[in-house]
């Protein structure tokens, strides 16, 4: 087998493959073997039609397309490695050749991953957040500790507060019609909490109990529903029922409620303590996120679109699962933002476009300063997964394997050595 590679665009080229006629006989033989199973001839027993016979009837053409689907993956993946090139996409693929005693040639438009100039990156100044804690940010602490353990208390008079935990019906009218999906009955909603378009909670904010009101809105211009985006509503409401917090007393009986210790100035020294803990880890984070930053910001790379789609979708697929954890779904969402997919994928667009960045200039930094990772730290890993999934290593190492995810799992390994080399090698301003 033989291949040429040549670059027609920055990270993009041309792979020509020519595959051995040798190798088309074999992959011949075994097309016929798959598809003979499949066919009917009269006097014959299924998979038992003589090779002469059968091409005699459908023709030897009738094997070329598996007999490609044979022999094209492994020609493929054997081109490449030759070539020495490594491809972030699906290839074009151009079948120029193929048949009975001939050579099996094709050509195949491949994307590669970019080429990265690194700069300076060792070495980097950097300086370090301040991890000190004031009285100020305990006390704002207790107060989140405060409001989470506050009792919910139905107010029986008064108006709805910013805040207020509310009861709602409400019924949405377009030109005097109801639209779908405007309508709820004893609807649960957080005045404040922006779960609502724009302007309909604090229209909300003043009303007594059982007061009905017109709401007047505009939906945004970008709202996922095409019939309602930008258009001028009304929303028939009214409040059932308005629930307050009520606060604990900041005293040593809350300290005893929420933590094992029996006064508050005890409490307090631990909570300082925690938050310490947290500002440093915090800092440090930020630190090593800034070293990152700017090793990349010294390197000249391009950024192929195609990456930074399938990190879109990454981030899309992770969105999706933080969202079920709260109890919703993409579509309860689009509804509630009033975006669509398309909207979110802009939005994460800058964002996956620097994570792609600084992985591909990590990638760089790796090969760059021979990091290389063992099957020891892979089999750590491994097992750090053991305790967090409750399986065994073992069966995990199998999964991982079917799945091909032991390779980009030791690639993540190497990402974070080539962070901490980064993190080593820095000077603190």
């Amino acid at each position: 087998m033989t291949a040429n590679w040549e670059k027609i665009e920055k990270n993009v080229g041309v792979l020509e493959v020519e595959v051995d006629a040798e190798q088309v006989t074999v992959a011949l033989d075994k097309a016929f073997r798959k598809v003979v199973q499949k066919v009917n001839v009269p006097g014959f027993r299924k998979g038992k039609v003589p090779r002469g016979i059968f091409e005699a009837r459908f023709g030897i053409e009738s094997l070329y397309q598996d007999a490609i689907d044979i022999l094209l993956p492994e020609a493929y993946t054997k081109a490449i490695d030759e070539a020495g090139i490594e491809p972030i996409d699906r290839p074009e693929v151009d079948v120029e050749q193929f048949g009975k005693g001939q050579t099996f040639k094709f050509k195949a438009k491949v994307t590669v991953k970019p080429e990265v100039k690194l700069g300076e990156y060792k070495g980097l100044v950097v300086p370090a957040d301040d991890a000190d804690v004031s009285d100020e940010e305990v006390a704002a602490e207790l107060e989140r500790l405060q409001q989470r353990h506050a009792e919910l208390v139905v107010v029986d008079e008064g108006q709805a507060q910013l805040g207020d935990h509310t009861s709602i019906d409400f019924e949405g009218f377009l030109d005097g019609v109801p639209f779908e999906g405007g309508k709820g009955d004893n609807y649960a909603l957080e005045l404040g909490s922006g779960s609502f378009i724009p302007g309909f909670e604090e229209q909300v904010v003043g009303l007594n109990i059982a007061e009905e009101k017109d709401i007047d809105l505009t939906f945004p211009e970008n709202y996922q529903a095409e019939n309602l985006a930008g258009k001028a509503v009304v929303f028939k409401v009214k409040l059932n029922e308005i629930k307050r917090k009520n606060l604990p007393e900041l005293d040593d009986e809350f300290a005893k409620d929420v933590s094992e210790f029996d006064t508050l100035e005890e409490y307090k020294a631990d909570l300082a303590s925690k938050l310490k803990d947290r500002k440093v880890k915090d800092a440090e984070l930020a630190r090593e996120t800034a070293i990152v930053d700017k090793a990349t910001d010294a390197a000249e790379l391009e950024v192929p679109q195609v990456l930074v789609d399938t990190e879109i979708d990454a981030m899309l697929k992770d969105f999706e699962n933080r969202l079920r954890q709260q109890g919703m779904n993409l579509e309860l969402y689009y509804q509630f933002s009033g975006q669509d997919e398309a909207a979110l994928k802009t939005q994460m667009q800058t964002d996956a476009e620097k994570r792609v960045r600084n992985n591909l200039v990590l990638e760089a930094i790796a090969k760059a300063e021979n990091l290389d990772v063992s099957e020891a730290e892979v089999d750590e890993e491994l097992e750090n997964l053991s305790k967090l999934y409750n399986r065994p290593a073992d069966e995990l190492r199998d999964i991982f394997a079917a799945n091909g995810y032991l390779e980009s799992m030791g690639a993540d390994l190497k990402v974070r050595k080539a962070v901490k080399f980064l993190v080593e090698n820095s000077k603190q301003a």
